[in-house]
């Protein structure tokens, strides 16, 4: 009986060591934020419903979606990780489709605080820099940076 006991203390020790030999493989903070290439579009490349949100976004509406305008998540990455609240989204109809379909537009804004608080949503104007805009057209699979 103890030698049992001695051969089971020495293979729970093998055990042991054998567990913290093995290699772990650490993800550093960037590769687990890495963010997908985003390729770029003009502005007047774009189709025409796009250019027509975009017009709508600079306006301050009216919209014609009820989440036009809501924020955009980004949880899958594809977009510069920034704090949230960061991205708003907005619809880019798409012809034929009587939902809302999978064109978007999605506006990236580092708010900067205005001389005096107007009333109401700060617009893009006061955003640093105007902005950033973004299109996809396939549900935030991919997504091209606006290019004016």
């Amino acid at each position: 009986m103890r030698w049992v006991q001695q051969v089971w203390r020495k293979s729970a020790w093998l055990i042991v060591l054998a567990i913290v030999s093995v290699p772990v493989q650490v993800r550093s903070n960037a590769a687990a934020h890495r963010v997908q290439e985003i390729g770029e579009i003009r502005a007047p490349e774009l189709p025409r419903e796009a250019r027509k949100t975009l017009e709508l976004i600079r306006r301050g509406g009216p919209f014609p979606y009820d989440r036009d305008g809501i924020t955009f998540g980004n949880y899958e990455k594809r977009l510069p990780v920034q704090r949230r609240g960061h991205y708003r989204e907005y619809t880019v109809t798409t012809p034929g489709v009587s939902h809302r379909g999978a064109r978007r537009i999605v506006v990236g804004c580092e708010r900067q605080r205005p001389v005096v608080q107007p009333p109401g949503p700060l617009g893009l104007a006061y955003c640093r820099g105007g902005g950033e805009f973004y299109y996809t057209a396939d549900h935030y699979r991919s997504f091209r940076r606006i290019i004016e």
